[in-house]
């Protein structure tokens, strides 16, 4: 049908209108990032309102209603006020920020945190004015940090290191463990101290249990704790320290043995370590006793404990019973039935979460002042408490001691591979989750595809180039 002229002039001007718009909010998008620091006047903007995103296990165990309060209280003559953005953890800032969408202020991992590096969604911050800059190691600052056109930026700030811890109930020890499950003497049961031993512990309960219980337990197709097998002997994510995507190495040296580790570790647990199941259902099982030891971060503390007071238990048994430590050594033989060779610190891969301030603020300077009041020593130090988790901070990780101090120095020596802050990191979880489902499957299954070093190899030069050819064939980023 053809259009009347005054119609037409009306289409016409909501087209401008509509280009007029896009225009601006890129304009608006380009100065909010062009401005970067600049932004950091340290001037308060008053009477402002900051959307705080937080991860839910904070909401559910009441710390950020804690934050909040204690911040709000400290800033209540500036008219700030901290509140929660009551947003999913997981949260696209790309897709709702330039809208008015996203939060102020948000915590994430670090490479959920940079991937918003590329379109300007964060920004990049005066770590001069950050209070715990120089109690932060080098290599959490690291994760945070981006070159662009020569100039590299700092984008996020430290709170907790993340990386896998092995979980346990010290009740359900055999008694004997100090006579038959002690070689060395050291006072520590050999099974929490070296894979090979919890692999014969393992295959010890489900032979005296018939069947109906099991050693350790973990959902062996979760590419974020798997991985750590193949780092272990050589393999790694990205080359050039995860900045090169086109140098995908899961194969490179020995990284097939990791592939080895996996397939046994399968052989003595059953078919819901080939998906998620294990993953959910850790925290009671373990309660229930079913589950021995399990692999998982150090910030979900207070579920296990949860779930036991749920099944009966005091808190006070529960908290004296459910043990974290470092990760097992793995036989540098790279098989769990040949310890000849001896054992190898496990390399695992891991982590920094932290706060980054989005560019769409508009109140950067009371965005700042949260950061540094949520990283301050007395909340670290509370957020250790209430949550389990294991401080950046190196002077509260060394007042709690213990195994705070070992993460903190497990990431300083490197043994903690830290997720590579890329966006492309996205593109390697489906190729290698797949492949380690493939291997549990083949040896609870008896398909036995996989029995030679060959298989094993090859089923891993594959996963490296289906991460490739995600990335670089079939458009990935």
């Amino acid at each position: 049908m053809r259009k009347t002229l005054p119609a037409l002039i009306a289409h016409i001007a909501i087209a401008i209108a509509l280009i007029v718009a896009i225009g601006v909010l890129g304009i608006v998008a380009a100065e909010v990032s062009a401005a970067g620091q600049e932004k950091f006047t340290g001037e308060l903007e008053r009477n402002v309102t900051l959307r705080i995103l937080e991860n839910d296990t904070a909401k559910e165990q009441g710390y950020l209603q804690e934050l909040l309060d204690a911040f709000n209280a400290e800033y209540a003559e500036y008219g700030i006020k901290a509140v929660d953005a009551n947003m999913d953890q997981y949260i696209d800032l790309e897709k709702g920020g330039p809208f008015g969408y996203g939060p102020d202020v948000l915590y994430q991992a670090n490479d959920a945190l940079m991937k918003y590096v590329d379109g300007k969604h964060i920004l990049p911050l005066p770590v001069d004015k950050i209070e715990c800059a120089e109690q932060v190691g080098e290599r959490a600052w690291d994760a945070y940090k981006a070159t662009v056109k020569g100039d590299t930026y700092t984008l996020g700030v430290p709170v907790n290191i993340q990386q896998p811890l092995l979980y346990y109930r010290a009740d359900l020890l055999p008694e004997n463990w100090e006579t038959d499950w002690d070689d060395d003497k050291n006072g520590v049961p050999d099974m929490i101290e070296n894979w090979t031993d919890m692999y014969r512990y393992s295959q010890y309960v489900r032979q005296t249990s018939g069947g109906t219980k099991y050693g350790y337990m973990k959902s062996l197709n979760d590419g974020y704790f798997a991985s750590g097998y193949f780092l272990s002997y050589g393999g790694y994510v990205f080359g050039d320290g995860g900045k090169d995507t086109a140098d995908v190495g899961f194969s490179e040296n020995d990284g097939y043995k990791g592939a080895k580790i996996i397939r046994q570790l399968a052989s003595v647990m059953n078919l819901e370590c080939t998906e998620d199941t294990i993953t959910r259902n850790s925290y009671s099982r373990m309660a229930q006793g079913t589950y021995f030891a399990t692999m998982t971060t150090p910030d979900v503390y207070t579920m296990f404990v949860k779930e036991m007071v749920n099944a009966g238990y005091t808190e006070e048994y529960a908290l004296e019973n459910i043990k974290m430590t470092d990760v097992p050594r793995l036989p540098v033989s790279g098989d769990l039935e040949n310890e000849s060779l001896g054992f190898k610190d496990m390399t695992v891969m891991g982590g920094v979460n932290g706060y980054a301030i989005s560019s769409y603020t508009k109140a950067p300077n009371a965005a700042l002042a949260f950061v540094n009041f949520a990283t301050s020593y007395k909340m670290i130090e509370r957020r250790a408490e209430l949550l389990g988790i294991s401080p950046a901070r190196g002077d509260v990780a060394a007042e709690l001691g213990g195994l705070n101090e070992t993460i903190y120095a497990n990431l300083a020596s490197g043994s903690i591979y830290v997720m590579p802050s890329v966006r492309a990191l996205a593109q390697v979880w489906t190729p290698l989750q797949t492949y380690c489902a493939k291997l549990a499957d083949d040896i609870l299954t008896g398909k036995n595809a996989f029995t030679t070093d060959y298989a094993l190899k090859s089923g891993l030069e594959n996963v490296d180039k289906q991460i490739y050819d995600a990335i670089h064939t079939l458009g990935g980023s």
